[in-house]
């Protein structure tokens, strides 16, 4: 082998370096792409099965089935010392109504005018309005109990949930992201059907945005 062969024959390995090195790459990346996509899905495949169905039901609010309203009244008295120097101590009374009346939920909204004190329990699908009479002690509380539909819509949108549910939310929302940004990036290593399916996503998309535009106007 001459010296013009040995040099010809190291430029052509040394060209194919580089070219078996993006391959690799691009091998790598299709793994770690199709991994994600599959364990995300995984993750998200019950989430992706609520937030579908709670969504066909918030549109459909007069649908009936598993919504049907539970009302009741309670009544009973707090104890001396929930009003110290013209104020409401507002932990004794919600531990009273709780523990009296084993209500539930988180305490939100409260007022007192002098005359009246007043005070909400909520949570999905449940609220629980009370309202104390400043001079007798004497409270009234008016509970709303609604279905099992109605406690999804309001999971779904995060009504009244608390910090908790709202992270599982926020944390759906990323996976089912990190789903379609994968799958799309599957997508774009199927030389047989690449063009074919983004042309598809690309009509979807218009159409979406024709629509949205169309209700919005």
């Amino acid at each position: 082998m001459t010296e013009t062969d040995d040099i010809f024959e190291t430029s052509v390995s040394t060209g194919a370096r580089p070219a078996r090195r993006a391959r690799n790459s691009r091998a790598q990346a299709n793994v770690t792409l199709r991994w994600l996509h599959t364990y995300t899905s995984m993750i998200s495949l019950l989430v992706v099965l609520f937030f579908a169905l709670t969504g066909i039901t918030l549109n459909h609010p007069d649908w009936v089935f598993g919504t049907s309203d539970v009302k009741s009244t309670l009544t009973g008295s707090m104890p001396s010392g929930w009003i110290q120097n013209g104020a409401v101590n507002w932990l004794t009374v919600a531990e009273t109504l709780r523990a009296d009346q084993n209500l539930k939920g988180r305490a939100g909204e409260t007022r007192f005018d002098g005359n009246e004190a007043d005070i909400a329990f909520v949570g999905p699908g449940y609220s629980a309005d009370t309202v104390i009479d400043a001079s007798t002690g004497k409270y009234t509380v008016n509970v709303l109990q609604q279905g099992g539909v109605a406690v999804m819509n309001d999971l779904h949108r995060g009504r009244d949930t608390g910090g908790a549910w709202k992270w599982v939310i926020d944390l759906s929302g990323g996976i089912l992201a990190v789903v379609a940004f994968t799958g799309i990036g599957i997508l774009l290593y199927l030389k047989k059907t690449r063009n074919q399916a983004l042309t598809v996503m690309g009509i979807a998309t218009v159409i979406v945005i024709g629509l949205a535009w169309h209700a919005i106007a």
